[in-house]
């Protein structure tokens, strides 16, 4: 069972900038879409960033700008650039891989926390 395994979070200052990385433990066939979905605490998980297999990108407004969500397909590797960062991104982020025929992958999450 391939398995997804996030990194690169941690404690930032508001206005700082953290790049989360997700790396798939094996080939997976058939990708339709990769993405960034976050939670903060008390709020329903929401996505954050998404990217299409053919490379089509979409943002949730609250980051439009600010995230950039990329991949490498040789590394099986999925990333999210978070630039000037708001106390309001302050939340577990999941990354998330849709392939036809199967279930969806989730890694476990990651805390981001932006504060002063």
């Amino acid at each position: 069972q391939v398995q997804l395994v996030e990194s690169g979070g941690g404690l930032v200052q508001p206005g700082g900038s953290l790049r989360l990385s997700c790396a798939a433990s094996g080939r997976i066939f058939g990708i339709n879409a990769m993405g960034w979905y976050r939670q903060a605490p008390g709020k329903e998980r929401v996505l954050v960033a998404s990217m299409t297999n053919g490379g089509s990108t979409h943002y949730a407004d609250s980051v439009k700008g600010r995230f950039t969500i990329s991949r490498d397909n040789a590394k099986n590797t999925v990333y999210l650039q978070m630039n000037s960062l708001k106390p309001e991104d302050t939340a577990v982020y999941h990354c998330n891989i849709v392939a036809f025929g199967a279930s969806p992958y989730w890694g476990q999450g990651i805390q981001v926390t932006v504060s002063s």
